[in-house]
């Protein structure tokens, strides 16, 4: 009864955690939900428009549109999830450290943030991506070596309002252990902020590692994701322009459905709001 008074007194984001839900559902079902093998090429069918064999098409190779679509809700959903994880690990870690410590190791670390936030974040994590070259998992690490600074500094932030309650102090005299002070007292007042931000983020990351592959420094062919697909289509865009028109709304679709998600949950969970 009280979930389902829950749903209805939050009802936007009763309405994309439903949707997000299916595009999981999709993620996860997609050998059972494709049509065709996504990896399948038929070149007498290169190219060919949308039909009852193939609904969304054939690109260049003759392989079913509709069926590496599907296939690229796996890829990304799980790549996104990846570097969303590793940016909240990596950045709340050093934000903690950098807060808690303070002093030099402090200084460091606000330092290499601030140097990596001058930078352009997409022009730089396209130059380490250029540098590792391109697949999906340089692509993580690209994007997770710009974006972490958010993370850390608004770590360190909350850790700063929060060692000087009573409670923390009194934990130090008292001779508490560093770590037990950290996971007890420190990580449970800041989780629920860190994890709203990381929600709210997963549909600009998304379409940050989309953005990477399209530029041809993300996911390297045969595999199935949605920015390569459109790089793979642009040269064909006025002859057949089924093959970016299908990943690109999928693209637009679940980064909405996902930024609007997060914004639901930081408005649920986000203390400072009203």
């Amino acid at each position: 009864m009280k979930k389902q008074k829950f749903f209805l007194a939050h009802k936007q984001f009763t309405l994309f955690f439903i949707l997000a839900l299916a595009v999981v559902g999709v993620a996860v079902f997609a050998p059972w939900i494709a049509p065709k093998d996504p990896l399948e090429a038929v070149m007498i069918d290169s190219l060919k428009a949308p039909c009852a064999e193939y609904p969304l098409g054939a690109d260049k190779l003759g392989r079913d549109l509709l069926s590496r679509v599907i296939y690229g809700t796996r890829t990304s959903l799980v790549s996104t999830l990846i570097l969303v994880a590793t940016i909240f690990v990596v950045g709340t870690f050093l934000g903690i450290i950098a807060g808690y410590f303070g002093g030099w190791i402090d200084q460091v670390i606000m330092r290499i943030a601030d140097m990596m936030i001058s930078f352009p974040g997409m022009i730089l994590a396209i130059a380490i991506a250029g540098m590792l070259g391109p697949s999906l998992r340089n692509g993580v690490i690209a994007i997770t070596a710009v974006s972490w600074t958010k993370y850390a500094r608004l770590a360190r932030s909350m850790v700063l309002k929060v060692k000087r309650n009573l409670y923390v102090e009194a934990a130090i005299v008292n001779g508490t252990s560093t770590f037990k002070i950290l996971w007890k007292h420190i990580l449970p007042n800041m989780l629920t902020i860190m994890t709203v931000t990381a929600a709210a983020d997963m549909g600009t990351m998304m379409l940050e590692l989309a953005s990477l592959s399209f530029l041809g420094f993300g996911a390297v062919a045969p595999t199935p994701e949605w920015g390569l697909m459109l790089n793979e289509g642009r040269t064909y865009m006025a002859k057949a322009p089924w093959l970016m028109i299908a990943p690109g709304i999928a693209i637009v679709i679940v980064v909405i459905v996902f930024n609007m998600l997060g914004d639901s949950i930081r408005d649920i969970l986000d203390p400072r709001q009203d």
